[in-house]
Protein backbone atom coordinates (compact mmCIF):
# COMPACT_ATOMS: atom_id res chain seq x y z
CA UNK A 1 0.00 0.00 0.00
CA UNK A 2 1.40 3.33 -1.02
CA UNK A 3 3.28 5.47 2.02
CA UNK A 4 2.66 8.69 1.84
CA UNK A 5 5.05 11.67 3.50
CA UNK A 6 4.07 15.23 4.37
CA UNK A 7 7.15 17.73 4.80
CA UNK A 8 6.38 21.54 5.36
CA UNK A 9 8.87 23.82 7.25
CA UNK A 10 7.08 24.52 10.62
CA UNK A 11 5.09 22.61 13.72
CA UNK A 12 1.07 23.59 12.04
CA UNK A 13 1.77 23.86 8.95
CA UNK A 14 0.48 20.87 7.38
CA UNK A 15 -2.46 21.45 9.86
CA UNK A 16 -2.88 24.33 8.21
CA UNK A 17 -3.07 23.06 5.06
CA UNK A 18 -3.19 19.41 4.19
CA UNK A 19 -4.15 17.36 7.65
CA UNK A 20 -7.52 16.61 6.37
CA UNK A 21 -6.31 14.94 3.10
CA UNK A 22 -3.58 13.00 5.41
CA UNK A 23 -6.84 12.10 8.00
CA UNK A 24 -8.56 10.65 4.86
CA UNK A 25 -5.67 8.62 3.38
CA UNK A 26 -4.86 7.61 7.07
CA UNK A 27 -8.46 6.55 7.34
CA UNK A 28 -8.21 4.34 4.38
CA UNK A 29 -4.68 2.22 5.69
CA UNK A 30 -2.22 4.19 4.20
CA UNK A 31 1.34 4.58 6.58
CA UNK A 32 2.24 8.23 6.59
CA UNK A 33 4.56 10.15 8.31
CA UNK A 34 4.79 13.86 9.03
CA UNK A 35 8.00 15.88 9.11
CA UNK A 36 9.16 19.68 9.74
CA UNK A 37 11.95 21.21 8.85
CA UNK A 38 12.42 23.06 12.06
CA UNK A 39 10.56 23.23 15.53
CA UNK A 40 9.15 26.44 15.03
CA UNK A 41 11.46 27.72 17.84
CA UNK A 42 11.06 31.58 16.62
CA UNK A 43 7.64 31.26 17.59
CA UNK A 44 7.13 32.81 20.86
CA UNK A 45 7.68 36.10 22.68
CA UNK A 46 8.60 35.04 25.82
CA UNK A 47 10.39 31.54 25.80
CA UNK A 48 13.91 31.03 24.48
CA UNK A 49 14.17 29.10 21.57
CA UNK A 50 15.07 25.70 22.94
CA UNK A 51 12.07 25.93 25.45
CA UNK A 52 9.46 26.69 22.91
CA UNK A 53 10.98 24.26 19.87
CA UNK A 54 10.22 21.41 22.44
CA UNK A 55 6.67 22.64 23.13
CA UNK A 56 5.91 22.97 19.60
CA UNK A 57 7.35 19.31 18.59
CA UNK A 58 5.36 17.78 21.40
CA UNK A 59 2.53 19.54 20.00
CA UNK A 60 3.09 18.40 16.03
CA UNK A 61 3.61 14.62 17.80
CA UNK A 62 0.30 15.35 19.59
CA UNK A 63 -1.30 16.22 16.21
CA UNK A 64 -0.15 13.47 14.80
CA UNK A 65 -0.87 11.00 16.38
CA UNK A 66 -4.27 11.49 16.23
CA UNK A 67 -4.60 10.09 12.23
CA UNK A 68 -1.85 7.15 13.56
CA UNK A 69 1.15 9.07 12.11
CA UNK A 70 4.61 9.23 13.18
CA UNK A 71 6.31 12.81 13.51
CA UNK A 72 10.17 13.72 13.04
CA UNK A 73 11.62 17.13 12.80
CA UNK A 74 14.73 17.72 10.74
CA UNK A 75 15.99 19.85 13.11
CA UNK A 76 16.74 22.69 11.31
CA UNK A 77 16.56 26.01 13.27
CA UNK A 78 13.68 28.48 12.87
CA UNK A 79 13.94 30.84 10.22
CA UNK A 80 17.26 29.14 9.07
CA UNK A 81 16.28 26.93 6.21
CA UNK A 82 18.81 27.22 3.30
CA UNK A 83 19.27 25.40 -0.09
CA UNK A 84 22.73 24.15 0.40
CA UNK A 85 24.19 21.05 -0.26
CA UNK A 86 23.97 19.73 3.65
CA UNK A 87 20.30 20.36 3.72
CA UNK A 88 20.18 18.59 0.76
CA UNK A 89 21.37 16.12 2.06
CA UNK A 90 19.98 16.37 5.04
CA UNK A 91 16.41 16.65 3.80
CA UNK A 92 17.16 13.69 0.97
CA UNK A 93 18.25 10.89 3.62
CA UNK A 94 15.22 11.62 5.59
CA UNK A 95 13.18 10.82 2.78
CA UNK A 96 15.30 8.05 1.62
CA UNK A 97 14.53 6.77 5.18
CA UNK A 98 10.75 7.13 5.03
CA UNK A 99 10.89 5.45 1.86
CA UNK A 100 7.60 7.18 0.76
CA UNK A 101 5.49 6.80 -2.52
CA UNK A 102 4.26 10.26 -1.84
CA UNK A 103 5.38 13.42 -1.07
CA UNK A 104 3.42 16.31 -0.18
CA UNK A 105 5.47 19.65 0.61
CA UNK A 106 4.91 23.28 1.01
CA UNK A 107 4.39 25.91 -2.17
CA UNK A 108 7.48 27.26 -3.86
CA UNK A 109 6.25 30.68 -3.95
CA UNK A 110 4.91 31.51 -0.34
CA UNK A 111 4.72 34.13 2.07
CA UNK A 112 7.59 32.83 4.57
CA UNK A 113 11.20 31.99 3.36
CA UNK A 114 11.42 28.42 5.63
CA UNK A 115 7.84 27.57 3.31
CA UNK A 116 9.76 28.24 0.22
CA UNK A 117 13.21 27.06 1.18
CA UNK A 118 11.34 23.65 2.11
CA UNK A 119 9.82 23.46 -1.03
CA UNK A 120 13.13 24.15 -3.17
CA UNK A 121 14.96 21.70 -0.54
CA UNK A 122 12.42 19.09 -0.93
CA UNK A 123 11.85 18.87 -4.96
CA UNK A 124 15.63 18.68 -5.24
CA UNK A 125 15.83 16.15 -2.49
CA UNK A 126 13.08 13.77 -4.33
CA UNK A 127 15.05 13.70 -7.69
CA UNK A 128 18.09 13.34 -5.16
CA UNK A 129 16.55 10.14 -3.19
CA UNK A 130 17.35 7.68 -6.07
CA UNK A 131 20.95 8.50 -6.85
CA UNK A 132 23.31 5.58 -5.04
CA UNK A 133 26.07 7.98 -5.26
CA UNK A 134 24.78 10.64 -3.79
CA UNK A 135 25.84 10.08 -0.19
CA UNK A 136 24.20 10.58 3.10
CA UNK A 137 23.71 8.52 5.77
CA UNK A 138 22.55 4.70 6.77
CA UNK A 139 19.14 5.42 4.63
CA UNK A 140 19.06 3.25 1.23
CA UNK A 141 18.86 5.04 -1.90
CA UNK A 142 15.40 4.27 -3.15
CA UNK A 143 14.48 2.84 -6.40
CA UNK A 144 12.61 5.92 -8.00
CA UNK A 145 11.51 9.39 -7.57
CA UNK A 146 8.77 9.36 -5.41
CA UNK A 147 5.41 11.25 -6.49
CA UNK A 148 5.85 14.99 -5.40
CA UNK A 149 2.76 17.37 -4.53
CA UNK A 150 2.59 20.80 -3.03
CA UNK A 151 0.13 21.94 -0.95
CA UNK A 152 -1.44 25.51 -1.54
CA UNK A 153 0.61 28.48 0.35
CA UNK A 154 -0.98 30.55 2.89
CA UNK A 155 -4.46 31.69 2.38
CA UNK A 156 -3.85 30.82 -1.56
CA UNK A 157 -1.38 33.67 -2.42
CA UNK A 158 2.16 33.90 -2.86
CA UNK A 159 4.37 37.31 -1.17
CA UNK A 160 3.46 39.34 -3.87
CA UNK A 161 -0.25 38.27 -3.22
CA UNK A 162 -0.63 36.60 -6.04
CA UNK A 163 -3.51 34.05 -5.92
CA UNK A 164 -1.79 30.72 -6.91
CA UNK A 165 -4.31 28.18 -7.81
CA UNK A 166 -4.46 24.47 -7.33
CA UNK A 167 -4.61 21.69 -10.16
CA UNK A 168 -7.16 19.27 -8.17
CA UNK A 169 -8.55 19.75 -4.88
CA UNK A 170 -9.63 16.85 -2.37
CA UNK A 171 -12.87 17.37 -0.55
CA UNK A 172 -12.57 17.18 3.13
CA UNK A 173 -15.82 17.96 4.68
CA UNK A 174 -16.03 14.29 6.60
CA UNK A 175 -12.42 15.12 7.93
CA UNK A 176 -12.69 18.19 9.40
CA UNK A 177 -13.31 17.65 12.88
CA UNK A 178 -9.94 15.80 12.65
CA UNK A 179 -8.15 18.86 11.37
CA UNK A 180 -9.24 20.90 13.96
CA UNK A 181 -8.47 18.99 16.46
CA UNK A 182 -4.91 18.33 15.08
CA UNK A 183 -4.27 21.96 14.92
CA UNK A 184 -5.95 22.83 18.31
CA UNK A 185 -2.85 20.80 19.42
CA UNK A 186 -0.97 23.66 18.58
CA UNK A 187 -1.82 25.53 21.57
CA UNK A 188 1.62 27.66 21.87
CA UNK A 189 0.85 29.23 19.17
CA UNK A 190 -2.70 31.17 20.15
CA UNK A 191 -0.66 34.44 21.52
CA UNK A 192 2.37 34.50 18.77
CA UNK A 193 0.22 34.03 15.79
CA UNK A 194 -1.90 37.05 17.20
CA UNK A 195 1.35 38.97 17.58
CA UNK A 196 2.66 37.79 14.79
CA UNK A 197 0.52 37.66 11.98
CA UNK A 198 -2.62 40.01 13.52
CA UNK A 199 -4.98 36.63 13.79
CA UNK A 200 -6.62 36.73 16.46
CA UNK A 201 -8.45 32.97 15.96
CA UNK A 202 -5.91 30.74 13.97
CA UNK A 203 -8.62 27.81 14.39
CA UNK A 204 -11.18 30.37 12.76
CA UNK A 205 -9.04 31.63 9.98
CA UNK A 206 -8.05 27.72 8.93
CA UNK A 207 -11.90 26.94 8.57
CA UNK A 208 -12.38 30.20 6.55
CA UNK A 209 -9.87 29.03 4.43
CA UNK A 210 -10.45 25.88 3.96
CA UNK A 211 -14.13 26.62 3.04
CA UNK A 212 -12.84 29.16 0.90
CA UNK A 213 -11.08 26.77 -1.37
CA UNK A 214 -13.85 24.60 -1.11
CA UNK A 215 -16.38 27.52 -2.55
CA UNK A 216 -13.66 27.37 -5.82
CA UNK A 217 -14.74 23.70 -5.99
CA UNK A 218 -18.24 23.74 -5.08
CA UNK A 219 -17.95 21.91 -1.95
CA UNK A 220 -18.00 22.63 2.02
CA UNK A 221 -14.41 22.43 2.71
CA UNK A 222 -11.46 21.51 0.39
CA UNK A 223 -7.22 21.65 0.29
CA UNK A 224 -5.67 22.04 -2.77
CA UNK A 225 -3.12 20.22 -4.69
CA UNK A 226 -0.46 20.76 -7.35
CA UNK A 227 1.34 17.80 -8.98
CA UNK A 228 4.83 18.42 -9.98
CA UNK A 229 5.70 16.65 -13.54
CA UNK A 230 8.76 18.08 -14.71
CA UNK A 231 11.20 15.29 -15.95
CA UNK A 232 11.94 13.02 -14.53
CA UNK A 233 9.58 13.08 -12.01
CA UNK A 234 6.35 10.75 -12.02
CA UNK A 235 3.41 11.87 -14.24
CA UNK A 236 0.81 9.51 -13.34
CA UNK A 237 -1.55 11.17 -10.97
CA UNK A 238 -1.37 8.33 -7.83
CA UNK A 239 -2.60 10.66 -4.53
CA UNK A 240 -5.21 11.89 -7.43
CA UNK A 241 -6.20 8.18 -7.35
CA UNK A 242 -6.14 7.08 -3.25
CA UNK A 243 -8.63 9.99 -2.74
CA UNK A 244 -11.30 8.31 -4.40
CA UNK A 245 -14.36 9.91 -4.72
CA UNK A 246 -13.12 13.24 -2.65
CA UNK A 247 -11.31 14.21 -5.59
CA UNK A 248 -12.10 17.56 -7.07
CA UNK A 249 -10.92 17.77 -10.83
CA UNK A 250 -13.10 20.61 -11.73
CA UNK A 251 -11.15 23.16 -12.80
CA UNK A 252 -11.86 26.48 -10.02
CA UNK A 253 -13.47 29.30 -10.00
CA UNK A 254 -11.23 32.20 -10.72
Amino acid sequence: MPRILAIHAHPDDIETLGAATLALLAANGHAISIVTMTAGDCGSEDLPNEEIGAIRKSEAAKAAALIGANYTCAGFPDLSVFNDDASRRRTTEIIRAAAPDIVLTASPADYHPDHEATSLLVRDACFAVSVPNYKTGPAKPLMHIPHLYFMDPIEGRDRNNVKVMPDFAVSVEAFMDTKRAMLACHDSQRSWVLKQHGIDNYMGSMDRWTARRGKHFGVAYAEGFRQYKTHPYPHTPLLQELVGNALLEAPPAG
